[in-house]
């Protein structure tokens, strides 16, 4: 970019900053907007020229630390043509010309030591931006969860925010903890309301968690010009606070996690923000926090301002399913039954959609608590109900019969249920069993499983059309526990794997779908599966002269929507493509060949009238990129 080009658009946002970010031709936040859309107004790449679509520019991020990152996540912003995106396990910010992908500037933080307890040690999922007349900053989470300010001109820390420019996130949580040392971070960005920047947790998976105790998770506003912070809301309740008596005994003491790693969404008008809770200490296993456990697995609307809770609606009672909510909640305004109704739509790992009215919390449809199978772990705790919504259906599979099992010979479906016959199988909510049993079993085949349904990936809304796009996984998980004291103290820890048949997967395809619901009906348009059936499948000697259907990868799509379009990729050990579907079918119109997997999430802006995709991709072996696509006049 010239310094003529460069100075100009920085004036013209400067003079005009809210009409510059909200531009159609930007990309200003995570998903575009606060109401995590994934939605974009442009149409200059359309269903008449997106066959070709071509790469334009790369840029590696292989240098950015010293070893390249092959799992690359982020999502860039976009203002007024710069590209602001993070890179690297040190999670460095760099600033991009959106045209040529030439590197403006980089700011790099060392954190020294505490790197080495961070526990989402990645480039994370990208910046925030915020702008208040000529005051413009860029806000970062760093590995070791610190909240960095820098100058969107040239990446300089604003020294009048916090301790020149940076606020250690590891104080002010009103618990002790050694800065070093404490396995607490964030690798989502900061979500911007008014003056307020709202910070989440993220913590180490916890299938097999050292100890019952833990950090806990909760959820901060921050004021973005001083670095002050604001407020605290308690994910886990203290005493005389709403939910304190879900927490049996002292376990609201001891007990971690129930932080926001997601995204976060918020309805600016309104003054609201949306949490999508996750659950507390122990995925699999809750008898150390008998009870129901709120705010885990929750979705909460605060107050952006106060931090005041407005409504909340617990997804899972006592999570031990690791269904914590995975995605920002998306907003967008329907029509139901003639009723204008501005809503909020939590998509999960069970494969549910949650609809609700935003500023109410009621449901959109009835959502029942239905009995649901009781744990047989001693010391364990199970909730006599589980919430099932009445619409939308499930976009994924739910529970697991021997229906579901794999059926492409009869020889290989014979297989699958000699295999099986080892695990208890049933319906949503069947409670993770002992490795060990009584009956002779070896833990629960748990379907969708802690890598099945929606994930952080999430969805994307048309909010013209109110149609909801989800992409998913069909993936099964055994929830097997086993005692083992020399680890943890936790009285009993994950073990085990779901079996495969021949190295077929055990479950009928597809293994990874996209479906399109009707917000405005709560019914499904379509479903398709994300890709092409893999090699290993189609080569599989076992399956030599049958004839097998599209079956899709078990991974989930980034997707992104446009005026006209669909886009989507496969993600993470999914081919590398990207395809452009017709969002009324689902049929694929265009397919671009990538350097590499998808890993990051697609997102678009436009200059000078030409308008470009960029999705970060990389793989084993790959050193991440973000690659920037655009149809040449």
């Amino acid at each position: 970019m010239s310094k003529l080009r460069w100075l100009t658009c920085t004036l013209l946002c400067l003079s005009s900053v809210a009409a510059c970010a909200g531009s159609a031709d930007n990309w200003p936040h995570y998903a575009n907007d606060l109401a995590a859309s994934r939605y974009s107004d442009l149409d200059l790449i359309n269903a008449d020229n997106v066959e070709n679509l071509e790469i334009v520019w790369r840029w590696s991020s292989r240098n950015f630390g010293s070893r390249p990152e092959m799992k690359y996540r982020t999502t860039p912003i976009v203002i007024d043509g710069v590209v602001y995106a993070t890179a690297g396990y040190r999670r460095a910010v760099v600033a991009l010309d959106g045209a040529t992908g030439e590197t403006l500037w980089v700011y790099r933080l060392d954190e020294g030591q505490r790197t080495q307890s961070a526990p989402r040690l990645n480039s994370g999922r990208g910046v925030a931006y915020w702008a208040d007349g000529d005051d413009r900053r860029l806000f970062m989470v760093t590995p070791a969860y610190q909240l960095v300010a820098l100058r969107p001109a040239d990446g300089s820390l604003i020294r009048s925010f916090g301790d020149e420019g940076i606020v250690d996130l590891k104080v002010g949580l009103g618990v002790t903890l050694d800065v070093d040392e404490a396995r607490i971070g964030s690798s989502s960005p900061p979500l911007i309301v008014g003056d307020i920047a709202v910070i989440g947790a993220a913590m180490d998976p916890g299938m097999r968690p050292p100890s019952k105790a833990h950090v806990p998770g909760h959820v901060r506003g921050f004021d973005v010009r001083t670095g002050e912070q604001k407020w605290i809301f308690h994910t886990i309740p203290r005493p005389g606070e709403f939910g304190h008596d879900t927490w049996q005994g002292d376990s609201w003491r001891y007990t971690g996690n129930t932080g926001v790693w997601a995204p976060m969404s918020a309805d600016a008008n309104r003054g609201l923000v949306y949490l999508p809770v996750e659950a507390a200490t122990s995925d699999i296993y809750g008898g150390h926090r008998h009870g129901d456990n709120l705010f885990s697995s929750s979705l909460v609307c605060l107050d952006a301002a106060t931090g005041d809770r407005i409504w909340h609606y617990q997804i899972i009672h006592h999570d031990i399913w690791d269904w914590d909510n995975p995605t920002a909640p998306i907003l967008v305004d329907i029509d139901v039954d003639g009723q204008a109704i501005p809503a909020v739509v939590q998509v999960t790992k069970q494969s549910f959609a949650y609809v609700f009215n935003r500023v109410t919390g009621e449901p959109v449809w009835p959502i029942e608590e239905k009995p649901v199978p009781q744990t047989q772990v001693p010391g364990e705790w199970t909730s006599p109900t589980q919430p099932h919504p009445s619409r939308p259906a499930p976009f994924d599979l739910q529970g697991v019969t021997v229906e579901d099992l794999i059926d492409f010979t009869p020889a290989l479906r014979e297989e699958a249920l000699q295999l099986v016959a080892d695990f208890r199988l049933g319906s949503l909510f069947s409670p993770p069993s002992l490795a060990e049993a009584a009956d002779g079993t070896k833990g629960t085949l748990v379907v969708p499983g802690s890598l099945g349904g929606a994930n952080w990936e999430s969805g994307a809304i048309d909010a013209r059309t109110g149609v909801l796009y989800v992409s998913s996984s069909t993936y099964p998980s055994v929830y097997a526990l086993t005692a083992d004291p020399e680890y943890s103290d936790v009285d009993f820890v994950k073990t085990g794997r779901p079996p495969r048949v021949q190295g077929l997967p055990l479950l009928k395809p597809p293994y990874g779908r996209i479906t399109a619901i009707d917000l405005n009906t709560g019914e499904h348009l379509w479903m398709i599966a994300n890709g092409d059936t893999p090699e290993s499948i189609r080569n599989h000697p076992a399956l030599e002269g049958v004839e097998l259907p599209r079956t899709g990868k078990a991974t989930r799509a980034g997707l992104l929507v446009t005026k006209s379009l669909l886009f989507a990729g496969e993600s993470w050990s999914g081919d590398p493509v990207f395809r452009a579907h017709d969002k009324s079918s689902g049929k694929i119109i265009a397919e671009i060949e990538l350097p590499a997997s998808q890993t990051g999430l697609p997102m678009t802006y436009a200059i000078d009238g030409a308008q470009y995709i960029v999705v970060a991709v990389g793989g084993n072996g790959v050193s991440g990129e973000l690659v920037a696509l655009s149809v040449r006049e």
